[in-house]
């Protein structure tokens, strides 16, 4: 049977008293102390796959002790190269031919190339789905609100990474007007001058004149608030911590935030053995990308680096259509939207009766 793995690794340092609750009661300092001793571990089997062709794979979830924190600011490149490339030895050892990076993993350093490269099995990002399912989401919702696409401003916040540069442009023309945000002004410029009917820059005041959202940064921290918001709005957040602040949640109702790449996977007993917060049989985009090249067969490095191809997004839709990858409805801050939550916003959009007329 084709074996594949995926890295995950805690988002938050509190994630960590989750597993060992002895942690809770110690400094911070001290828990990151104690974990970058860790070696990765595997904590579950993932089992139960089975494609409409017939194909089957199985899998594990290895867990790198690492939060964002430490792999982007505390602690040497070369250590966190290091410690991923561990994770890819223990995939091997345990049969799998190719192994997703998951969150941080992704984007820290070259965004896997250098991983890869180290790497004794086959390497991706899990990104090329990630952005096809993001687009899919985006555009789906902003039809079930009543967004007309021809009229509607676009915003793409972390554009120029390398899932926002795709979504930016693969979706810029639908659009009348695009946003493209990021924390460069002369990359966000560039990027703009690419796409039709585009404006780059840094401020997010902005995206109070957009219609829909896709936010992808790897910000450590909530970037877009309730004052951001333009009401009857989408918001995309593919991002992992979420860019959307859960007030909105609390205080936006007229809004719709939905999370990126949450997909259904193929195969009646599809099991991940691990909460990691999503339904039964559903996954992250990413996830998805290493289960559907495992069960094509296809060990070879796929998504990798700053840069995702719109032929690779293309390929991806491809292998998931061809092996029962579907996009698995909208979740909302750990939450099902319902059809009422639907109405509400779309009501947003809508003129408001004058009083007296």
């Amino acid at each position: 049977m084709e074996r594949f793995a995926f890295v995950i690794h805690p988002i938050h340092i509190r994630d960590i008293g989750r597993k060992y609750p002895f942690t809770n009661y110690l400094p911070e300092r001290v828990v990151e102390e104690i974990i970058r001793r860790k070696s990765p571990q595997k904590v579950s089997e993932i089992t139960g796959i089975v494609s409409p062709t017939g194909a089957e794979t199985s899998g594990i979830f290895i867990a790198l002790p690492l939060t964002p924190k430490q792999m982007t600011k505390d602690l040497p490149l070369e250590e966190v190269y290091g410690r991923i490339v561990q994770c890819a030895e223990l995939a091997h050892q345990e049969g799998a031919k190719i192994i997703g990076l998951g969150a941080f993993t992704s984007v820290v350093g070259d965004g896997g190339i250098t991983v890869a490269q180290r790497s004794p099995i086959a390497v991706t990002t899990g990104n090329s789905y990630t952005v096809a399912t993001a687009i899919e989401g985006a555009l789906d919702a902003a039809h079930r609100v009543g967004i007309d696409l021809d009229s509607a401003t676009l915003a793409v916040v972390g554009a120029t990474g390398s899932i926002g540069q795709t979504c930016a442009r693969v979706m810029a023309p639908m659009f009348a007007k695009t946003l493209v945000i990021g924390r460069d002004q002369e990359r966000t410029e560039a990027l703009a001058r690419e796409l039709p009917r585009a404006v780059g820059g840094t401020d997010y005041t902005v995206l109070n004149q957009a219609d829909v959202i896709v936010t992808v940064t790897s910000s450590e921290a909530a970037v877009i608030e309730p004052k951001h918001l333009k009401p009857g709005s989408v918001v995309c957040d593919v991002a992992r911590p979420r860019d959307v602040s859960v007030r909105v949640a609390k205080e936006r109702t007229d809004v719709l935030v939905i999370e990126g790449g949450v997909v259904g996977v193929p195969g009646a007993n599809a099991d991940f053995g691990f909460n990691f917060g999503f339904p039964p049989k559903t996954a992250y985009a990413c996830m998805s990308e290493t289960i559907m090249l495992a069960l094509e067969g296809r060990y070879e490095n796929f998504t990798l680096g700053k840069d995702v191809s719109v032929a690779q997004v293309e390929e991806t839709r491809r292998l998931a259509d061809r092996h029962g990858f579907k996009l698995a409805g909208y979740r909302s801050f750990e939450r099902e939207v319902n059809q009422e939550t639907i109405e509400r916003v779309r009501a947003a959009r809508s003129p408001q009766p004058v009083a007296g007329r």
